[in-house]
This record gives structure tokens, sequence and C-alpha cells, in this order.
């Protein structure tokens, strides 16, 4: 056992001190690394760990948020930081009946901390909600909104001026997917009648649809993948108005993560939804780990649906959602998933295209759904626990497996910030896309695309984020 004498605990004060002024400057890896050197240093410090938590936390690495207060709270079970740290990593991921009890002891320690109070009486009321949702279920056969909704019924004063869909033909047309750009940039809302018209209409297209979708290039076009967007509604339609609009010769595939976030999510989801109604063999979507009910309480789709339109609302979106397949592959060559592979080798492509993802509906926290929701690659062989929490992180040998079982020649994700927007890693076989620049309006990462012509050349696009009117 090492002595930790008065000069080395000096010595690691020091560097901790050093990794405070990174964080400060938000370089939350030299952070990690530098309350980690200290920690090697010192491990019998506490506050070490819930230091380094807190830039898991920031980072999106919530298993690793979970398990450095687990070590604190080793040290010192009364470190009450700690239990604040691991209540607001699982709360990130959506376990909030866990949090809850952090939360309960943080606020009997420390009753006068109004964000602990603030965090405490927001979890609380989504566990009551959770629960008296899942008692309804269990007293009551729940009735899809899908099934029962009538749009017809629903009446359109004549003083609305935003765009409509024709009441006799009932389909989405050029026009009016123009005329509802233009107006979500004027920051104008759709008429309910409108929003449930494009959801409904994408939720029936999607059940119909496999977990994997086979897609083709346009043979004298080119397919654009974009990673995240994340409701950055300006950022997003910079995309198509600097690479090129949807069409017959140009088809995008999105890959997850639409919503949550930024402050338009509806308005995105609204815009590729449309899209997909007027190009349904052009416009192509994927679910990402965002497009789940926990993730939508945490970051704010559901509030955000609720506000501008209303439960329904967000309960059809939901149905929609679990409705989204969860992996595409490009000309028999390209897989593309949200997230990323699996805990076990040997995968093939017809497992995923039969699982029943709409029967499940959420994706939970293991099994193949989860893991091309969650996955994260990582440079080391094989694979270890994931640094979210959930899912797995897997290494190279993990995707030439897969790829080798399927005939496949890369893989293509997203679900990480990348500085540039996109990073190609594994020996070329992985990359990651992502496409929301200056994530949260703060990270100040650039945006990425990738267009792919039918020879499968690859040219990766990387842009900034735009001034959009809502932040002047």
């Amino acid at each position: 056992m090492t002595v930790i004498t008065e000069e080395l605990k000096a010595k690691a004060e020091e560097i901790k001190n050093e990794a405070n002024v990174c964080f400060k400057e938000k370089r939350f890896s030299a952070a990690i690394e530098k309350y980690t050197e200290a920690i090697e240093i010192n491990s019998n410090v506490a506050s070490y760990y819930t230091n380094r938590a807190f830039c898991h936390l920031k980072m999106e690495s919530y298993g690793y948020a979970i398990s450095d207060s687990n070590l604190a709270l080793k040290i010192d079970p009364n470190f009450t930081k700690a239990n604040y740290r691991r209540a607001s990593a699982n709360m990130a991921l959506g376990n909030f009946k866990e949090a809850l009890k952090d939360l309960k002891i943080v606020s009997k320690r420390a009753p006068n901390d109004k964000d602990a109070k603030s965090k405490y009486e927001e979890c609380a009321k989504i566990v009551r909600r959770i629960d008296f949702e899942k008692a309804i279920e269990n007293n009551e056969q729940k009735q899809s909104v899908a099934s029962k909704l009538d749009v017809d019924a629903i009446s359109v004063d004549p003083s609305y001026d935003g765009p409509r869909i024709n009441d006799e033909t009932k389909e989405v047309d050029l026009p009016f997917v123009k005329a509802l750009v233009h107006h979500f940039k004027g920051q104008k809302k759709i008429h309910k009648k409108y929003a449930f018209m494009i959801v409904l209409a994408v939720y029936k297209f999607m059940t119909d649809a496999p977990s994997l979708i086979d897609v083709k290039i346009p043979a004298d076009g080119k397919l654009t993948v974009c990673g995240d967007v994340h409701g950055q509604f300006y950022d997003f339609i910079n995309i198509f108005e600097t690479n090129g609009y949807p069409s017959e010769k140009h088809a995008y595939l999105f890959n997850g993560d639409f919503v949550d976030r930024g402050s338009f999510s509806v308005e995105v989801i609204l815009t590729l939804f449309a899209y997909k109604c007027l190009y349904p063999g052009h416009l192509f979507l994927a679910r990402g780990n965002h497009e789940t009910d926990n993730m939508n309480k945490v970051y704010g789709f559901e509030g955000e649906v609720k506000a501008k339109f209303s439960d329904m609302m967000f309960n059809l979106f939901s149905e929609t959602f679990n409705a989204l397949p969860l992996a595409h592959v490009i000309e028999n060559k390209i897989f593309v998933t949200h997230g990323g592979l699996f805990s076990r080798d040997n995968v093939t492509l017809d497992e995923i295209r039969k699982i029943d993802r709409i029967g499940q509906g959420q994706p939970g926290s293991d099994g193949l759904m989860c893991e091309l929701l969650w996955s994260d690659p990582q440079p080391e062989h094989g694979r270890s626990a994931s640094k979210r929490g959930v899912g797995i992180q897997f290494g190279p040998d993990v995707t030439k497996n897969f790829l080798e079982t399927n005939d496949l020649e890369m893989v293509i994700r997203s679900h990480e910030v990348k500085e540039d927007g996109y990073v190609i890693e594994h020996d070329g076989k992985c990359v990651t896309v992502f496409s929301a620049p200056n994530y949260c309006d703060t990270v100040g990462n650039k945006g990425a695309l990738i267009n792919i012509t039918p020879d499968l050349k690859k040219e990766y696009i990387t842009f900034s984020a735009v001034v959009s009117i809502s932040n002047v």
C-alpha cells in the first residue's frame, strides 16, 4: 500500500487546481485528464471524483459520472455532492426513481439548496406521472392515438394564414412544403390539423416498414447522410440551403436525434416528416436515442410539443417514433445506424430487420435495439462498459466482425459531438457524423454531412452554425 505523504497530497491538490482551470475554460477532456492524474497520486479525496464526474456530465458520459459518484461515496458515504452528481446522471438517462433516491438524501442534508430542491420536485413529479400512467395502462387497454384520431373533424379558422393541405386530396405537395419551411423560418406555428395530418401519414407509412431499410442512391444523383440536428432549426435548414433540398435526384438520410436540446424541435421534425410524405423513397429517417419518451421528458421535446400543441400531439409523436426504423443499408455496402454495434459477434442484418421495434416501443436498457441507439466506438479492441451507462463501447475488431459477417464495407453512425463534425475511426471502417454545429449554443463544434454518389464515393462537408433571428 502506497503511503500518501504530505508532499504527494500537495502535488495532487496542485494538479486538481489545474483541472479546475480547465473546467472553467470548458476544456472538459483536459480537465478529466488532470483530475485523473490527481486521483492517481491521491485516491482518497472524494471531491476529485465528483469533480471528474461533473466533467463527465458535461461530456454526456453519464455512466462514467455514476461510477465516479459511487467511488466518492465509497470514500465518504456522507459526501452529499456525490449523491447530487449521481442523481443528475440518472436523470439524464431517464432513471428517475434512482435519481429520486439520491435527491431525497440531498434535500434532507441541504434543505436550503434551491437548485437541489427544484431538481427534487421536478424528478418527483416525473415519477408520480410515470406511476400514474402505468396504473392507467394496467387498468384499461391503452388505445393508440393514431387509431382514434379523426383529423377531418378538426376545423381550421378562416383567419389562419399559414400553409394548408388540400382538403380533397389530403396530399402533402411541394408548394405546401415550401410554404411550411417559410412559415417556420418566421417562427410561426402550423395549424394543429395539418400537423396531425403530417405525423399521422408518417406513422402509417413507417408501421409497414421493416426495422432495417435498404437504400438505393439515385442513379443520376446523390444521397446525403446527416447526423444529429437536435432541434436547431436554422442550422438544419442551412443544410438544405447550402447542400440542396431533398428531391428525387437528391436523397437524404437523417440518422436520428432530430429533437430535444434545441428550441425548435417541433419545426425540425414536422419539416422532416413533410419531406418524408413528399419523397417517401428519397427521404429516410432513423430513430435515435432521443426519439424516446424518457429522453423527451428530460431534454425538452415533450414540453415543447405540449406548449405548442397538446398532450395528444406528443402521444402521436411517441407512437410515430416507435415506428421509425433502426438502421439503413446503403447499396448493400454501408450500414447506417444512430449509435453503434453490439455486445455479441455475428449479428446479422436479417436479425436487425426482424426486430419488433413497434411491439417493444421504448428501447429498454439492453438488447439489439438499445445497442443500435446507444453504443459508441472505442479505439481499443474488444468491448467495454458504456461511458453513457447504456449500450456498449465497441472496438475495431467488433466493427470488422460485423462488416465481414454481413458483406459490408463500412459503418456510419452519429450520436456524438465531434469538433470538426465528423471522425473516421477503426481503420476507416467506422465514421461518426454529427450535424448540429455549436451544439447547445455552447460547444463551438462544426457540423458535418456526407454526400455519397452511386459509385459510393464519399464527400465530407463541414459547416458552422448560422445566426438565427432567435439569438440575434
